[in-house]
């Protein structure tokens, strides 16, 4: 694999230089912006996978900042990698903390995302327009089923989760429609998927934090 291979993936770069996509790397401030929010949200409130889930959110933020400047191979990695750390740190939290399950079944139930991404990544692929972007479907499909079956059990937290998922599929859509939109929208799309990514993300981190706030008070 060549590390340094030039990416040209979004409507906004038109040359390899390093602020080709001056929107698309501004915008990864929203990250960071987040994750500062959510600091100061959850610090000193004894929930450590809260504190490590604002720590990835930030990470993302650098990550894609990186892939928007240097656009290469490389940076498509570290752009990649801290969002699978988050996806899989935040089911696990749910996993032990919301189905309070005990450790070792939290983490098998969490290693099922990897096939259960595999198996329906294909089926998403075939939805029109989508593109590169379904990768990133079944996790609103995921934190869906997630909010139902929960609906019962602490439908503060189902409510929460679900509207996480919604932000995520607008997100997605704005993801998706860059490049369809280059020629009416010469800067694209892809900067909304940094603004509403980084609320979701901090959504959901706010949504598991009230509901370890709640299970404490009760």
């Amino acid at each position: 694999m060549d590390w340094f291979q030039e990416i040209d993936g979004y409507c906004e770069r038109l040359t390899p230089a390093y602020w080709a996509e001056p929107i698309n790397a501004v915008t990864n401030a929203a990250f960071l912006i987040a994750a500062f929010i959510m600091w100061r949200r959850v610090r000193g409130q004894g929930m450590p996978l809260a504190m490590l889930l604002v720590l990835i959110l930030a990470t993302i933020g650098i990550g894609s900042y990186l892939f928007h400047t240097h656009a290469q191979v490389w940076a498509a990695m570290a752009d990649v990698a801290p969002i699978l750390l988050y996806i899989l740190v935040y089911i696990f939290a749910i996993n032990r903390d919301v189905w309070q399950m005990r450790p070792l079944p939290a983490t098998m139930v969490t290693a099922l995302f990897i096939p259960y991404a595999a198996a329906t990544l294909p089926l998403f692929q075939l939805v029109p327009g989508l593109g590169g972007s379904a990768a990133y479907a079944p996790v609103p499909l995921l934190i869906l089923i997630y909010a139902f079956l929960l609906r019962n059990r602490t439908p503060e937290t189902a409510r929460g989760l679900a509207i996480g998922a919604f932000i995520l599929i607008a997100s997605i859509t704005f993801r998706a429609l860059d490049e369809p939109l280059c020629m009416q929208l010469p800067r694209g799309t892809h900067f909304m998927w940094h603004i509403l990514n980084a609320t979701m993300l901090g959504w959901m981190i706010e949504v598991y934090r009230r509901h370890l706030t709640r299970a404490s008070q009760s």
